[in-house]
């Protein structure tokens, strides 16, 4: 497990963060609805282990995440 972490120290490269921002661009314009269906999926399954106790809060981070992959997929159909 640790190993894969060392291999993230490259990540402190200007370059490699900027390659890793145009990945996660490139991946929400082309899966954007599906990792949106995803986070969905994840956010009710957390409300359901939780037994709907933090219902709003993980609605609220749901609709946070899901924002971001809209955003980022735009980014790259502006490009």
């Amino acid at each position: 497990m640790f190993d894969s972490l060392r291999n993230l120290t490259h990540l402190t490269d200007p370059q490699s963060l900027k390659d890793l921002r145009d990945k996660a661009e490139d991946l929400a314009a082309s899966h954007g609805e599906a990792i949106n269906q995803g986070l969905e999926k994840a956010g009710d399954f957390v409300d359901a282990r939780t037994d709907g106790r933090y219902a709003d809060r993980i609605e609220a981070g749901v609709e946070k995440a899901q924002g971001l992959v809209e955003r980022l997929g735009e980014r790259k159909s502006a490009d």
